[in-house]
């Protein structure tokens, strides 16, 4: 069965990092490239990987979740919450970790946009340029004027340093990991 693009991972560790409960879709993130169904103890195989994958060793302190991850040539971005359930389970859940799928577009605009550190209003502009937008399609999606667009593209052309739309976008996919 394959997993949808948008589908995210799910999991639920105790304070130690050890595995409460999990979704399949994590089994399918975190087993990629073989199959999900191959594995054959999940439970002691998203542990592992829970450790070698999810946690960042090189905090002196304790380890932390890492923010991003690759699973083959798809990039991962990692949140985590900290879960207080006042002792209602047996097994006191401590941490809900959300492996969410990135688009290579944003993972691209976000190198591009902290390398010439364009605000969010730019980011957002370039975003929108990205998907094809024109200057006055652009201006009614931010609610601004279309003259405030081209300003906006202008001044990330100036950071940039190029002088065409398409030079922004070449930049952008010239930051991309190689697929």
């Amino acid at each position: 069965m394959s997993m949808a693009p948008s589908t995210n991972g799910f999991l639920l560790l105790d304070g130690g990092f050890n595995l409460i409960a999990a979704n399949d879709p994590a089994l399918q993130i975190l087993s990629f490239p073989s199959g999900a169904d191959r594995i054959k103890q999940p439970k002691v195989f998203l542990a592992d990987r829970v450790r070698t994958t999810l946690l960042d060793h090189g905090n002196q302190d304790a380890p932390a979740f890492v923010r991003e991850f690759k699973s083959g040539k798809r990039r991962y971005i990692c949140k985590n919450f900290r879960v207080d359930c006042n002792g209602h389970y047996p097994v006191q859940p401590a941490f809900a970790v959300l492996l969410e799928r990135t688009a290579a577009e944003s993972s691209g605009l976000s190198e591009i946009s902290e390398q010439f550190d364009l605000t969010q209003r730019e980011r957002e502009t370039v975003e929108l340029l990205l998907q094809g937008l024109t200057s006055k399609e652009i201006a009614t999606r931010m609610k601004i004027s279309p003259n405030t667009v081209k300003a906006f593209l202008r001044l990330v052309m100036v950071k940039m340093k190029v002088s065409t739309r398409s030079g922004i976008a070449g930049k952008v996919a010239g930051s991309r990991p190689n697929a």
